[in-house]
């Protein structure tokens, strides 16, 4: 298979380096730091996203394509190695052999032809896991939203087999973020199940098993698309935006998956507020029409659900990041959104929102072991210093009382803060950032490490090469095979 940078595009902005292929898999010990790691910092950041965006001599459309890659910084004694492999799903097995697009994904089909359309009819759920990082029972597992997580080493970076769960809770669709109740120890989450009629399939898992519980089937005439979820204590949230399915366009029409839904405002969203217990509905509040990738967190105050997220007005923000724009139209893209918090009464219909920041900000993260279910102080991600530059910065929010740091340096654009506390940490941010940075200028890619506190650059490992801009991952520490760690985002 040809893994090559996208064709010759325009030079429009210095960021369009990182939706070009990654050069090569490797291995590297002992890279190049400036500055000094925290000698506390033993363990690895895993993550995932698009290795190339090109298969042959055929291009994906939107960036949340492209055929997956893991990436590995391992941390010990101040050192930092690296290592980086394709994770070899089905669809990238099949995409090699064929030297094509061999399976539809986000926002590409497959099915380019009448004849591939008549001799394939149904689109095939692809299994190219590129969205996130997480734990299935004991092992290490790529996922993305068909329901088929793939297991790789986590030493070697190699791709197992795919992961198969020991029961039937029905459903095609599911969230690359699925929560984690460290008081029960248990995982939840959720499937859309559209056949034969719709529903939402809220499930429960322990964590070091391979059987989910069904929880909850809630009926819906039309799914929506929902990325990601929130939990309280004793509560799923399902945040449904007016993006909405159209199934029988999804089974004939030949468009790649994300272009069968229907943007209906006059529908408004509707939070749907389910018993982890029960399973019932124990309540559900209208608001007004807007779109969410992200949820950040939930908690419960007072009779009512605090849901926090980073907004959109419409889900125009989804058409921003197809790769035409992305890289010939950068006044067109929008790269993130505004920090809300909606305010859930649980005696009353309408649910309201404050704006808790004036940043920009997008994939989020928090100090999700201590804080997620719980009122908490402070959100990390990334933003936008101005219109058409992508993202150039980093964003700490305090939350109660809305005054923001940044990171930011020029040419450089981050991808997601991944939050690693410091052992025995008495403050929620004390700990460090961990992000990874294209330096267009350079034009190579480093491991950012900041200070969770003083917001102080600590140390730029730098790789020898530029890296694909990625989406998710996590961190797991040097006892992440016998421990759980934090699973969110």
């Amino acid at each position: 298979m040809a893994i090559t940078p996208l064709g010759n595009c325009e030079a429009n902005a210095p960021y369009q380096l990182g939706f070009s292929a990654t050069h090569q898999e490797g291995e590297f010990n002992a890279l190049p730091i400036q500055g000094k790691i925290p000698r506390w910092l033993r363990g690895s950041l895993i993550r995932t996203g698009p290795g190339t965006l090109e298969v042959g001599k055929q291009s994906y459309h939107h960036w949340f394509d492209g055929l997956a890659m893991l990436r590995k910084f391992s941390f010990a004694h101040g050192q930092v190695s690296f290592a980086n492999r394709f994770l070899e799903s089905q669809a990238y097995q099949e995409a090699k052999a064929k030297g094509k697009i061999s399976r539809g994904e986000f926002g590409t089909t497959a099915r380019h032809s009448l004849l591939e359309r008549l001799t394939d009819p149904l689109p095939r759920l692809t299994d190219n896991a590129t969205v996130n990082i997480t734990m299935q029972g004991d092992r290490f597992v790529s996922v993305t939203e068909s329901p088929f997580p793939i297991i790789f080493d986590p030493e070697t970076l190699n791709t197992i087999e795919q992961f198969h769960y020991r029961d039937r809770v029905p459903g095609q669709i599911t969230t690359a973020h699925p929560h984690f109740d460290y008081q029960e120890n248990a995982v939840y989450s959720y499937l859309v199940n559209l056949i034969p009629g719709c529903s939402y399939s809220i499930y429960r898992m322990d964590a070091h098993s391979d059987q989910r519980q069904l929880i909850a089937s809630i009926p819906v005439q039309q799914p929506a698309y929902m990325h990601t979820f929130g939990m309280t204590e004793h509560y799923i949230i399902l945040a449904e935006f007016p993006l909405l399915l159209n199934r029988l366009s999804l089974a004939l029409s030949g468009k790649p998956y994300i272009e069968n839904y229907q943007w209906k405002p006059e529908q408004g969203t509707r939070f749907l507020v389910i018993s982890k217990e029960s399973g019932k509905v124990v309540h559900s509040a209208k608001s007004e029409a807007f779109f969410a990738f992200h949820h950040v967190n939930a908690f419960e105050q007072d009779g009512e659900v605090m849901v926090d997220l980073i907004a959109y007005s419409d889900s125009s923000v989804i058409q921003s990041l197809y790769l035409e724009p992305l890289l010939h139209h950068p006044e067109q893209v929008i790269a993130a959104g505004e920090l809300r918090r909606y305010c859930i009464p649980l005696s009353e219909a309408i649910a309201h929102y404050e704006v808790l920041t004036t940043e920009v900000i997008e994939l989020p993260r928090i100090n999700y072991q201590r804080c997620n279910t719980h009122r908490y102080q402070f959100v990390f991600g990334v933003g936008s210093s101005k219109p058409g530059n992508f993202i150039d910065q980093i964003v700490k929010v305090d939350v109660q009382n809305g005054t923001t740091q940044m990171w930011r340096s020029p040419d450089c654009y981050p991808g997601e803060p991944v939050f690693a506390a410091a052992p025995d940490a008495k403050s929620e941010d004390e700990g460090v950032i961990l992000s990874v940075v294209l330096n267009a200028q350079t034009q190579n890619s480093f491991l950012l490490v900041l200070d969770g506190q003083s917001w102080n650059e600590l140390a730029r490992v730098q790789l020898p090469y530029h890296l694909t801009f990625d989406f998710h991952g996590q961190y797991f520490d040097a006892m992440a095979s016998t421990q759980r760690t934090q699973l969110h985002r």
